[in-house]
């Protein structure tokens, strides 16, 4: 089984608005309202490819139980925990529309409810279910409502508590939160270029300049450091020592929410398919432009279509 955390799950109210302004009204285009989160999104795609997963979080109020309801309906199992301070937030993600083209794409996070240190416990309790096999992922960031010293240490203390338990870990983090991670060795971390130059103080804007990055990851501790790099493809340092660079597979941008979710959501379903590090890379590849090239996740279908016809990868 494939589990997923989202601490801080969503709704996100994605809506399209002409040529938009500021200090005036404007009017929407189109609008729609999704069940938002990395992890959740993880989960949603890892459905759609047929791998079956459970989305584990935090819910609170209307808003949480909007969430779970979308996730169920969508056939993917949950387990979150549902706290009695405030609400699940709401995320506003608009696109700017020029000629029937996304110009620009600005968003507002909301901040999330108020946590205390026994809904923690309830998480760590619902994590102790997982055994030898189970892969967790653990993905983005951490709200400042977390009862804990230091929030940036939630993944790894998580990680601490189920070392030796056989289970293989996925962190799709930036920062501490992702560089505490790499002792406890997870299977994948997937950092974009930019996330990756910021840890190491330097701006990696192609390939060839992330590959010496990825592999200093590698050498401290993780086992596969996937590199997403949104209109100029990915990198991958694998565990076997070898280094793939791949391009985006050609499509036109339509919605970059969720992409390098997606991203990582195939490469788990690639390996999990063929365990080949190669393999994994080009599927995740081709998932995550299959979300980015749509106006909603991808699914097995789009995948597909951009594997059978997808010559961009290189050793």
């Amino acid at each position: 089984m494939i589990y997923t955390v989202t601490v801080n799950p969503s709704l996100d109210y994605i809506i399209d608005v002409d040529s938009f302004k500021t200090g005036t009204i404007n009017r929407t285009k189109a609008e729609k309202l999704i069940a938002g989160g990395k992890g959740i999104n993880v989960s949603i795609v890892l459905h759609n490819l047929g791998i079956e997963t459970r989305a584990l979080g935090f819910a609170a109020g209307f808003t949480g139980n909007e969430i779970e309801r979308r996730l169920n309906d969508h056939g993917v199992q949950t387990g979150f925990i549902h706290v009695n301070s405030g609400f699940s937030r709401i995320n506003a993600k608009m696109r700017s529309i020029e000629s029937d083209s996304v110009v620009e794409e600005t968003e507002i996070n909301g901040q999330g409810p108020l946590l205390t240190k026994e809904d923690l416990n309830h998480l760590y309790e619902k994590l102790e279910e997982l055994k030898e096999g189970d892969t967790l992922v653990l993905a983005g960031s951490i709200p400042s409502t977390l009862p804990l010293e230091n929030p940036q240490s939630l993944y790894s203390d998580i990680m601490a508590k189920l070392s030796g338990k056989g289970v293989r870990f996925v962190v799709d983090a930036t920062r501490d939160l992702l560089k505490k991670s790499l002792a406890y060795k997870p299977f994948l971390v997937k950092p974009n270029n930019h996330e990756l130059g910021e840890i190491f103080g330097v701006e990696l804007k192609t390939r060839e300049e992330v590959v010496p990055y990825a592999q200093k990851f590698r050498e401290m501790g993780a086992q596969n450091v996937l590199v997403s790099m949104a209109g100029e493809g990915a990198v991958l340092a694998a565990a076997d020592g070898k280094i793939y660079k791949g391009e985006a597979p050609k499509c036109t941008l339509v919605n970059s929410v969720g992409a390098g979710d997606s991203m990582v959501a195939g490469f788990i379903a690639g390996y999990q398919k063929s365990g080949d590090y190669k393999e994994a890379f080009k599927m995740g590849l081709c998932t995550g432009s299959a979300s980015a090239c749509s106006e909603h996740l991808a699914d097995k279908e789009q995948v597909q279509k951009l594997l059978e016809n997808y010559t961009g990868l290189q050793e």
